[in-house]
């Protein structure tokens, strides 16, 4: 059973909707301070495009994205969703 804490969210702009920062988080900020937190796993790492993102391919051949911030900066939703429609056209 997971228990949901409901946290104070504060909006830095009018499209609420595209912002969500979670300071009570354990492990805020995971990567920048003040940084987006609505897409906290980016939706873009199964998905087999260039996502422009810091990563790297460990020996394993697992992707770890820890040093990317693309998701969690101020236009991460724009970025985000530009790269879903681009990724959904080419199927």
């Amino acid at each position: 059973m997971f228990l949901v804490q409901r946290v104070h969210v504060k909006y830095k702009d009018k499209n609420k909707f595209k912002y969500f920062e979670n300071k009570e988080c354990e492990f805020y900020p995971c990567h920048i301070e003040g940084q987006n937190c609505l897409f906290c796993y980016c939706p873009l790492y199964w998905i087999p495009i260039d996502c422009e993102g810091e990563y790297r391919v460990l020996r394993n051949g697992i992707v770890d994205c820890s040093d990317c911030t693309k998701p969690h900066d101020s236009d991460g939703w724009d970025f985000i969703q530009n790269k879903l429609r681009e990724a959904f056209r080419r199927r």
